[in-house]
């Protein structure tokens, strides 16, 4: 009686998979619904009703091997390091270790230092194809240098090597110096991003003087239409904050002069590391944590003049005498 009923619903599922297959659509054999979904994982074809699955691929796409935490998953990885903009040959090509060691651990000999290190060499050359590769590779080099220098992440190095291509591809390098023009587009991935660097903190670590690094950066931008908007003085005040070891108190009240004053229009042709600078100031004040004039003014890298002079236009239109 059992076998009857299992081969009389094998012919059951037979014929609904005929009756399917003619009409074209796929169901269920099990509950007979067209419900059926693609897993994302595996690609079987699974009923979304009752969970039977229909059809599975013959072929695993996963690894063969197994991992249970992340240290293991980086270990058994076989994929190289992610394509990256801030390399010339977006890290497509390979690199020779500079460690004299062989894949056990062990030292090389005299003769194999030597043949590595040639190889080393012959690596680096035919790594660039042309002189365009060439000078693309130095300005990244430079825009990586400039970047370590500044401490900024390695989003703005990848935001930079882009805008950098960009001005390749729109000739925008002509008559002027990769140093200058790589300067110039590190300066605007940082305002891009968000990432507070005035224009003096970015000159300090480049090879090229402030004049030529503003110019620069203002033709790329423009060029380019980056659509850059002007530097809140809000952004600097964490960093500034922190250098001076203040407490969130003057933190917070020097937030509160910059919004003030900013709504009242005084930041209108001035610079916001000098105006940022003197809010702290007069906070610290307010708050009984004296700091001196100078000593902000280092942490700002502005005049003792620029604050006192952005310290009384503050305190005024805030009614402090």
């Amino acid at each position: 009686m059992t076998n009857n009923l299992t081969r009389q619903r094998e012919r059951e599922r037979s014929e609904t998979e005929e009756d399917a297959h003619q009409s074209g659509e796929r169901v269920c054999t099990e509950c007979e619904t067209d419900t059926l979904i693609k897993s994302d994982g595996r690609g079987e074809l699974v009923c979304e009703n009752c969970g039977l699955i229909v059809e599975e691929p013959n072929v695993d796409r996963g690894p063969e091997w197994r991992a249970f935490n992340h240290s293991e998953r980086q270990s058994k990885s076989r994929v190289g390091a992610p394509i990256t903009q801030a390399m010339h040959d977006k890290g497509l090509t390979t690199q020779i270790d500079w460690k004299n060691a062989d894949a056990a651990g062990n030292s090389l000999s005299a003769e194999k230092r030597s043949q590595m290190s040639r190889l080393r060499k012959w690596q680096e050359r035919i790594r660039t194809k042309d002189a365009g590769e060439r000078n693309l590779q130095q300005a990244l080099s430079e825009i990586d240098r400039m970047a370590s220098a500044l401490g900024v992440p390695r989003a703005v190095r990848e935001v930079a090597s882009v805008i950098y291509r960009r001005a390749l591809d729109e000739d925008l390098i002509r008559g002027r110096s990769i140093e200058g023009v790589a300067t110039g587009c590190l300066y605007a991935a940082c305002r891009k991003e968000g990432i507070p660097r005035s224009l003096e903190e970015v000159a300090e670590v480049s090879r090229v003087e402030r004049q030529e690094i503003g110019r620069t950066y203002r033709y790329v931008a423009q060029s380019l239409d980056l659509g850059m908007r002007p530097v809140d003085p809000h952004e600097f005040v964490p960093r500034f904050c922190s250098e001076l070891e203040v407490s969130e108190e003057v933190h917070t009240k020097a937030n509160e002069i910059i919004t003030v004053t900013t709504e009242q229009g005084l930041l209108s042709g001035k610079s916001p590391t000098g105006f940022a600078a003197a809010a702290i100031y007069a906070a610290s004040l307010l708050c009984h944590e004296k700091k001196t004039q100078r000593e902000v003014a280092d942490v700002a890298q502005v005049t003792e003049v620029t604050i006192r002079n952005r310290y009384q236009e503050q305190i005024e239109a805030l009614g402090i005498q």
